[in-house]
């Protein structure tokens, strides 16, 4: 019976948001605000969720992505024509654009307590840790930032990779950097088709993440062949079987 972490597994590739780290307070202005302090209540209640006004997963964007101020031109030009859709004048879509962007990225993140000695003890016993994220061009400084830089060996984020989990290319970039056969890479996370299925199906093992208390609710499918589902990461240090680590109760 395979095990959480089975012995031919010689990378273990972490997740960033959601698995790692969380946001804490102050959290990002909310959008709707914005629009009420620029005189544009009425555009900003068109506007929508804010947390969905980003690259949609699974979204190619690698000719956007060869340089920071082409990625960063591209970032602001999807809000623009968002903002446009929304009836925000034209003399008032760089401001509030520029303002929105700036909003979105004001992230404060801490590490979940069982970060820093799982990784340590992956390292400890000759397995490679990465972290693979959909996020903003700044996911190196933010890894830096929560401290995680010394602890992992490598970093694929969405944005230098030109393409968002789940979409196979940014696993194809990611396997190139471990530099070993997908079966011998195993991928933890919290969200399920970007952290579970994709990784399958570029041929990677998957554990599925559900913490009891989660940075983003998702949900807790049956799992496929080849995935096994966790509470926390300490259970991938333990030796228990494909399964044996469930517990009743959603994912979040």
């Amino acid at each position: 019976m395979s095990r959480v972490l089975p012995p031919e597994v010689r990378a273990v590739v972490f997740d960033f948001y959601g698995t790692l780290a969380r946001m804490v307070e102050p959290l990002p202005p909310d959008h709707r605000a914005i629009f009420e302090r620029r005189g544009l209540a009425a555009q900003g209640a068109r506007w929508g969720d804010q947390w969905a006004v980003g690259p949609a997963e699974g979204e190619e964007h690698a000719v956007h992505s060869v340089g920071e101020l082409t990625y960063h031109h591209w970032e602001l030009e999807r809000l623009r024509r968002r903002a446009r859709s929304c009836g925000v004048p034209e003399g008032e879509l760089d401001g509030l654009v520029g303002e929105i962007d700036r909003a979105m990225k004001a992230v404060r993140l801490e590490l979940f307590d069982d970060v820093r000695p799982v990784l340590a003890e992956l390292r400890d016993r000759g397995l490679r840790v990465g972290l693979c994220s959909n996020w903003f061009w700044n996911l190196e400084d933010c890894v830096e930032e929560v401290g995680l830089g010394p602890a992992v060996d490598f970093v694929v984020g969405s944005a230098r990779a030109g393409a968002r989990k789940p979409h196979p290319l940014i696993y194809r970039v990611l396997l190139e950097r471990c530099a070993l056969p997908p079966g011998e890479v195993l991928f933890v996370g919290d969200m399920w088709a970007p952290d579970v299925i994709g990784p399958l199906d570029a041929g990677m093992r998957s554990v599925h993440l559900c913490r009891p208390d989660p940075a983003v609710r998702g949900s807790e499918p049956p799992l496929p062949n080849g995935a096994v589902r966790i509470r926390g990461l300490r259970e991938l240090l333990t030796d228990a079987p494909y399964g044996a680590a469930t517990a009743p109760g959603g994912c979040g």
